[in-house]
């Protein structure tokens, strides 16, 4: 069965007068957590697509840059993004559910934050709405300032990438900490751990986004040693 069948079954699951946000409670251990991840990808990234007033194009075809939707399975995800779109809950309700799910620190809320900045930027700028919005949802999500800075950096076309922001480091640190640190994050950007996380296979394709800006980076700091 795929994640765009599960959660087509999940939804269907809902009572009348439950909004979208009432399946996350169901949804909180594996595999279903692969289901609630992509929901809550697709749901807030809906929300937050209206931030700046409007919902583009480029935006919408976002979604389909973060997951791989096959033609079949394509109303199914329309209708988690209608539905979030439509639901009364607001995005907090959503983020809130969203963090009960994980403990505190835990790398899949900072995967679904680097959905959301996917398509934040989709239309080629961060809108200060949707910018209050990701700041939002980081604070929501209880993580630090240097992992919204990292995704900032690399995802925002206007911004200035720092390599130690990319890494999570303090400028100026030791080369063996650098190492140390680089090995870790290409450990935790492994496919294998990003599934075992709860990132459905369908967006896997972050994850190799991510391994490139961890390289790029750690190159660009030891040649600058060099």
């Amino acid at each position: 069965m795929s994640i765009w069948q599960r959660i087509s079954d999940a939804i269907s699951a809902l009572t009348s007068g439950q909004g979208l946000a009432a399946v996350f409670e169901r949804l909180n251990a594996p595999p279903e957590r692969s289901v609630a991840f992509t929901i809550a990808v697709i749901g807030l990234g809906a929300k937050m697509a209206k931030a700046d007033g409007q919902v583009t194009r480029d935006e919408v075809a976002a979604f389909r840059e973060v997951f791989h939707i096959p033609k079949k399975d394509e109303a199914a995800a329309a209708r988690v993004f209608n539905l979030a779109r439509t639901d009364v809950a607001g995005f907090e309700e959503y983020a809130t559910r969203i963090r009960a799910m994980f403990s505190a620190g835990d790398r899949a809320l900072c995967d679904l934050m680097e959905g959301l900045f996917h398509i934040a930027v989709a239309d080629g700028e961060l809108h200060p709405d949707e910018e209050a919005f990701l700041r939002r949802v980081h604070a929501i999500f209880e993580l630090d300032e240097r992992q919204y800075r990292a995704l900032r950096t690399r995802f925002v076309p206007d911004a200035d990438p720092d390599p130690w922001d990319v890494l999570g480091l303090e400028p100026g640190a030791d080369l063996r900490e650098v190492k140390a640190q680089w090995r870790k994050l290409v450990r935790e950007t492994h496919p294998d751990r990003v599934i075992a996380r709860g990132v459905p296979e369908e967006a896997v394709r972050m994850a190799e986004r991510r391994m490139i800006a961890i390289n790029r980076a750690y190159e660009e700091i030891t040649d600058q040693a060099a």
